[in-house]
């Protein structure tokens, strides 16, 4: 049996995330609150919340060439303590225009994460770990949504919204001292992994990919434009659509259009983000399931990505009729866990598209793509809210996009279209 360091690494990309997701959707949280206290409207809050994407987007592909270039160990370090400091600063926003550039800012700190993620997960776990291990990492991000609402919220009733940022913000920065000291590149360069567990990481990667080389001569901008990576980048942009929509309007439906206090909304939200987690983890393991079952792995790894998804267009269509308080906190939970599902299949289906080599930069763009939702979906919503019906006409088209990623990744994304080696089943890895 091989070493198990790899877990621990595991385990500290799974508090990143939940760092991550709590920093972001803090906002969302007190937005009832600074909303009121700054005279923010709607459609100005859906504006901010969409600032956050720009950044993030454009990060979330130069973080991947970062971290193919430097190694996740720096550009991870780096990138947790900008958005740890802006999210501290947030604290001190005092309008419109202040709130505005300060989430614009935090969106640059952010982009980097999930790409260095799935660099990481690349550099450090055999391949047919890789579904597991990106849902048990990402389920991080849907726990720190679902904390962010009892502690954000709890710590801003007692001692206000500002302090909420601040405390938030110092346990980023506690987070980098535990990744630089346990974390290295590589397995091979750090001195408490097993010999073993180092072949076993290594055979498995080059058994998908020899000798990470891919197709010689293919570049990195080749693999950018295939038509497989424009559909995943498709599908995850659908994925994401909808839950950006929850992470930064969920607290505001639940006060405004559910008439909940903000006791209520803290303690309630905190259900669709633990459902979230199970479907990112619970996702993974049954990707692995399908995987190590199905003679085809690019195949496998798809039908895990597109059902999933369909089944979150039906729900959300579902919930935007919805008015009771318990049948839609159960619909949006039940949303959000086959969106999460569907997100971790997104990702590991990128190591079947993609060599090691480039996997970094191809993940960077695909999220690059995904994240494009976050600076449509938030104002949109604004709008919708405001002047368009309100949320069910949000949540009806969340559904149709949803779909529309499904069509994306069933027609496009196949054997043919690929670029990389031919990728051999779980039991040769």
């Amino acid at each position: 049996m091989s070493g198990r360091y790899r877990y621990v690494v595991a385990g500290l990309l799974f508090a990143a995330g939940m760092i991550n997701y709590m920093d972001r959707a803090a906002l969302g949280v007190v937005a009832p609150i600074i909303s009121k206290e700054l005279n923010i409207s709607p459609s100005q809050l859906g504006i901010i919340f969409s600032s956050f994407f720009f950044g993030y987007s454009i990060f979330a592909f130069v973080g991947g060439q970062l971290a193919d270039r430097y190694g996740p160990r720096r550009v991870f370090s780096w990138a947790m303590g900008g958005w740890s400091l802006l999210c501290g600063l947030t604290a001190g926003v005092t309008g419109f225009t202040t709130l505005l550039m300060a989430r614009a800012l935090f969106g640059f700190g952010e982009g980097p994460m999930n790409s260095t993620t799935n660099r990481t997960i690349t550099n450090w776990f055999p391949r047919n770990e890789t579904g597991r291990m990106i849902g048990f990492s990402f389920s991080g991000q849907t726990l720190g949504s679902a904390i962010a609402g009892p502690i954000v919220g709890l710590v801003a009733i007692a001692f206000g919204w500002r302090i909420s940022f601040v405390v938030i913000a110092l346990i980023g920065f506690i987070w980098i001292g535990f990744w630089r000291y346990f974390v290295t590149d590589t397995p091979v360069q750090n001195r408490r992994v097993a010999a073993d567990e180092v072949k076993l990481i290594e055979q498995s990667r080059s058994a998908a990919h020899p000798a990470e080389e891919g197709e010689h001569g293919t570049t990195l901008r080749e693999y950018l434009f295939k038509p497989s990576i424009l559909a995943l980048g498709t599908g995850l942009f659908a994925v994401n659509y909808t839950l950006f929509i929850f992470v930064s309007w969920l607290p505001s439906y639940f006060t405004n259009a559910l008439h909940l206090d903000l006791k209520q909304m803290s303690i309630l939200s905190t259900i669709p983000w633990a459902c979230g987690a199970i479907g990112y983890f619970g996702g993974g393991i049954l990707s692995d399931f399908i995987y190590k079952r199905m003679k085809n792995p690019l195949n496998a790894r798809k039908l895990s990505a597109v059902l999933p998804l369909a089944l979150s267009a039906l729900a959300m269509l579902v919930v935007s009729f919805a008015t009771k308080t318990a049948t839609a906190v159960a619909l949006v939970a039940a949303a959000v866990l086959f969106l999460t599902a569907s997100s971790q299949a997104c990702w590991a289906l990128m190591h079947e598209l993609v060599p090691g080599k480039h996997l970094g930069g191809v993940s960077g763009f695909v999220h690059l793509l995904g994240n494009i939702s976050g600076i449509v979906g938030p104002t949109v919503t604004g709008f919708a809210v405001q002047y368009f019906g309100g949320y069910s006409s949000a949540f009806a088209l969340g559904a149709t996009i949803d779909l529309v990623g499904v069509l994306a990744m069933v027609f496009v994304i196949n054997s043919r279209t690929t670029m990389s080696q031919p990728a051999v089943s779980s039991s040769a890895a």
